[in-house]
C-alpha cells in the first residue's frame, strides 16, 4: 500500500459547487490526484492516479 500526504496542496473546489449543496475538492499531488468533501475536509481523502481520474473526468 503507498501513501500519499495531501498536506500544504492547493485544494481546488469543484465550479459545481455552491454554499448550499455538496461540494468536492480536488488537489494533486505527485502523480496521484486527491478528493475531498469540502464541508468536511478532515473527513479523508479518496486517492487516484492522474490516469484513472483523467479516465473519470472524461466519462463525465
Amino acid at each position: 500500500m503507498t501513501f500519499v500526504v495531501f498536506s500544504g496542496v492547493a485544494w481546488r473546489k469543484s465550479s459545481r459547487s455552491s454554499a448550499n449543496s455538496n461540494c468536492v475538492e480536488v488537489a494533486r499531488q505527485g502523480a496521484a490526484v486527491g478528493v475531498r468533501d469540502s464541508k468536511a475536509p478532515e473527513g479523508g481523502v479518496l486517492v487516484f492516479s492522474t490516469a484513472r481520474w483523467r479516465d473519470f473526468v472524461a466519462r463525465l
